[in-house]
């Protein structure tokens, strides 16, 4: 089955078809176009073109395309979440959670497109201020090149796209190789609103060939991109002038104090952990448990972990599936080797079974292991013992990632500790860093990236400050 490009509101074919296949069973479930330089070219200019007409949309013509494409994501929300599992394995229900967030994702970017300010200036504080007021304005910047990753096809690609229709902007996207069908399922809804040809257009095919002319492109306005450190610095190195919003890596720490509700905590560190298998940005990766509940922590977390499901991701039943490629797997396995050697102590896991690797729990884990100071993105968490949360705090903040980080306590102090002194984007007290709702200030410091997404503050992003001074 092919599909095509889509090109200023038609689609098109390609001279070069990659088959994709499906993480999980192998099969083909589909061929690809592969865009040439001269597409991705045309894209740009479908984009700069319909950018005339886009920027020219009332707040409430935004909206309400925004709004249309919320219905009908609603009405498809069943396909959506098939898709999403059959080209990324992610199981099934973590799917159907995917399409409810890109929804929502949806819905508050087009209530943002109404919410879109300036401010007045009190002109005259200034001597020479008398008789001028001043106002700003944000205008949509043109076109936006956004470049998203395989983990959360749908969603990921909603916090850019929605922010950039809600501003007036244009945008060229450019999927995940893997996980094109969702995008090109979107494609095929928005075909169906009112919003303008060329306003949005996608592309397809290898992130040289596509990424390169999107990046490099002085029509090109911004570039948002969320993806690994290495390709982010890539992109901002070679972006000129033009914004460039990255969300990068994380390797997201937990802290559990003593005097914590275990059950509770060993509940939420599964999923937090083992989610997608832990192809999350901010998948718990590090625990750090107060030695006097860490025995206890480590069993509960350890049956939980083991009653979690394996299998295709299809069935509802489905907790763990296989990773997106299966040399995910071989380098999963070999970070796992690396830590035991390196003296850490395998507790779950660490074996694959059908092409999926077990749910995996490391103790006593080396800073300096794999597993611990890079982004793992796989079932892989390690748990280290700590005898105060200053330990912890320091253990966490000796990465070179800095996405969010969470703690368990019921001491204010610690957790007022934990608030001011961890250096992530984001703090969860009481909660895993897993935590995301999709209109909060989310991006990191560090290398986990130079922005926040959040529906509204990616508008801010993705629009550009303008000054009025009005002499009266």
């Amino acid at each position: 089955m092919r599909k095509n490009l889509y090109i200023d509101g038609q689609w098109r074919e390609s001279e070069i078809y990659s088959e994709l296949k499906s993480p999980y069973s192998q099969q083909t479930i589909a061929n690809i176009a592969q865009a040439s330089t001269e597409q991705v070219e045309e894209a740009i200019d479908a984009a700069q073109e319909a950018f005339k007409v886009m920027r020219n949309l009332t707040a409430y013509e935004r909206s309400n395309i925004l709004e249309q494409l919320v219905n009908l994501l609603i009405a498809n929300k069943e396909k959506a979440a098939e898709i999403i599992s059959l080209e990324s394995a992610k199981p099934l229900k973590f799917a159907i959670g995917e399409v409810e967030r890109t929804i929502e994702t949806y819905k508050f970017a087009a209530e943002e497109a109404k919410r879109i300010y300036g401010e007045v200036l009190p002109i005259d504080a200034a001597k020479n201020g008398v008789n001028k007021i001043g106002l700003t304005i944000r205008e949509p910047l043109g076109v936006v090149a956004a470049i998203t990753p395989f983990n959360f096809p749908m969603n990921l690609v909603a916090h850019k796209l929605g922010p950039a229709i809600a501003a007036g902007n244009t945008v060229v996207l450019k999927p995940a190789s893997q996980t094109p069908l969702s995008s090109i399922f979107l494609a095929e809804l928005l075909s169906q609103t009112d919003l303008p040809k060329g306003a949005f257009n996608l592309i397809t095919g290898s992130g040289r060939t596509v990424g390169d002319v999107l990046v490099e492109s002085e029509k090109v306005k911004m570039v948002t991109f969320t993806g690994s450190p290495g390709v982010g610095l890539g992109i901002k190195q070679r972006a000129g002038l033009k914004k460039v919003s990255l969300e990068l890596g994380s390797n997201a720490g937990l802290i559990i104090d003593q005097l914590t509700d275990i059950d509770v905590i060993t509940d939420k560190c599964v999923v937090g952990a083992f989610s997608n298998q832990g192809q999350i940005c901010i998948s718990l990766q590090r625990i750090y448990v107060h030695e006097s509940v860490a025995e206890e922590f480590l069993q509960k977390f350890k049956e939980k972990a083991e009653k979690l499901i394996l299998g295709d991701p299809l069935n509802i039943t489905t907790d763990i599936s296989t990773l997106i490629s299966l040399e995910d797997n071989h380098r999963a396995l070999s970070w796992i080797d690396e830590a035991i050697a390196d003296g850490a102590k395998l507790i779950s896991g660490g074996q694959v079974e059908a092409n999926i690797l077990k749910p995996t729990i490391l103790a006593e884990v080396p800073s300096t292991s794999k597993v611990s100071c890079q982004e793992v993105f796989a079932p892989i968490v390690t748990v280290n013992k700590i005898s105060a949360v200053q330990e912890a705090i320091d253990a966490i903040n000796d990465s070179r990632f800095g996405l969010q980080a969470g703690i368990f306590t019921n001491d204010i102090k610690n957790a007022s500790k934990a608030m001011h002194l961890l250096e992530v984007g984001g703090v969860v007290i009481n909660d895993i860093p897993t935590f995301r709702v999709d209109h909060m200030p989310y991006g990191g410091v560090k290398e986990s990236g130079n922005c926040r997404e959040g529906v509204k503050y990616a508008i801010e992003e993705m629009t550009e400050l303008k000054l009025v001074i009005w002499n009266q």
